[in-house]
């Protein structure tokens, strides 16, 4: 079920976008006034959940996670968080030196002469309850405190919150979302700015693509400091984990694909059955290599300043914000939706952009996630079996 809905966002996100493009051309004012007036609700709507679902998942994943106490478990998370993030400031690096020549700077603030955008009839305001930075320090302190906590009252409540918020983005955020992009598109097209938008696109997802596969085999060349085999061989026996995760676009789905090949690289079965999942959780670093470029070109095209202490920042907090969120359609991105824009200073079309961007290349992420999965199993196996013989011979 999770598979068919997430491969039909995709298609949905793809078509939205053509319709968008092909009406933008022809659609009377007041008709685009009218989708400009949904988006102004929807995306009223879409912030008023935001801290919600960071408060949702990050509590209840903290809890979760410190429940399970252990060296293997802090090894495991530490090696996660910090590939993240490493992954995240990979992505700066490349973005900050290559998108400048590939991206017109200030394309989108500029304006099109003759263009305008369209202006919705009205709009409902509808505050959050809480700002992003408030969401986030609650879910720490809520999230350690449920963990050490004896009673599993609050606990099972969170569980159930986070149930309503998923809920809430799988029954709402999720089905409106490609009428949302179609508003984007279409309003895009009537101001003269999507030639630009899609060409660098296109930029931007090569970009990443190839950001995939040197991450894949710089991740395996660490792992061979720690089991001295040949990286490529390592990265080949992944493969089936890589495609599978191509197919589903879930990491959670990919699990046992990723198990089996994990201990075909000589991974024990007690090592790979602890990690592989709980990887599938918290180690999103083709989410976040995704994300931080796609910020990176966003800010160019819009003229926003951006600095290394800016985004070393919003990759730290990323790699906190995200966790938890794979098991919902598009989790990752509608997680970050908060700190870019409290950090990053997104509009609301900004937003919406990073969004269609993400979804694009959903599972070149996932797929990237889960096979980066391989490689953490390796170093904590090592780590936990020094004195093990190597299980399977060949490397």
């Amino acid at each position: 079920m999770k598979r068919k809905l997430k491969i039909n966002l995709l298609l949905q996100i793809v078509i939205a976008i053509g319709l968008g493009i092909g009406c933008g051309y022809v659609v009377p004012e007041w008709l685009g006034r009218l989708f400009a007036t949904f988006n102004a609700v929807f995306s009223q709507l879409l912030g008023f959940l935001i801290p919600l679902i960071i408060l949702g998942f990050v509590a209840s994943a903290i809890a979760d996670i410190g429940r399970s106490a252990g060296k293997m478990l802090v090894a495991t998370a530490a090696i996660a968080y910090v590939a993240t993030v490493c992954s995240g400031l990979l992505s700066f690096a490349v973005g900050d030196t290559v998108f400048p020549h590939l991206i017109i700077p200030k394309a989108l603030s500029s304006g099109i002469p003759g263009g305008s955008d369209l202006t919705p009839f009205f709009t409902i305001e509808i505050p959050p309850l809480m700002t992003v930075m408030t969401a986030l320090v609650l879910a720490f302190l809520l999230g350690i405190c449920m963990a050490s906590l004896k009673g599993d009252t609050l606990r099972q409540g969170f569980s159930e919150f986070r149930e309503v918020v998923d809920m809430s983005i799988r029954n709402a955020i999720i089905p409106l979302l490609p009428l949302y992009i179609f508003g984007i598109f279409l309003n895009m097209t009537w101001s003269g700015q999507v030639a630009t938008v899609l060409g660098a696109f296109a930029k931007i997802i090569l970009v990443i693509f190839a950001l995939h596969i040197f991450l894949l085999i710089a991740q395996y060349c660490i792992a061979t400091l720690f089991v001295r085999r040949n990286p490529f061989r390592l990265l080949l026996t992944m493969l089936p984990a890589y495609f599978t995760a191509l197919g589903t676009q879930s990491s959670a789905a990919t699990i046992p694909v990723t198990l089996r090949q994990a201990m075909k690289m000589g991974v024990s079965e007690d090592v790979a059955g602890f990690v592989v999942p709980l990887c599938a959780t918290i180690h999103m670093s083709g989410s976040t290599m995704k994300i931080v470029c796609c910020a990176i070109a966003l800010m160019l095209m819009q003229g926003l300043p951006f600095d290394l202490p800016m985004f070393a920042g919003f990759i730290c907090m990323l790699g906190i914000s995200i966790i938890a969120a794979p098991g919902v359609p598009g989790g990752a991105i509608m997680a970050s939706l908060g700190i870019l824009a409290s950090m990053l200073g997104f509009s609301e079309t900004d937003q919406a952009l990073m969004i269609a961007l993400y979804i694009a290349m959903d599972s070149f992420g996932t797929a990237c996630n889960v096979t980066g999965d391989g490689f953490i199993a390796l170093i904590v196996d090592r780590i936990f079996r020094p004195k093990a013989k190597d299980a399977v011979t060949g490397y």
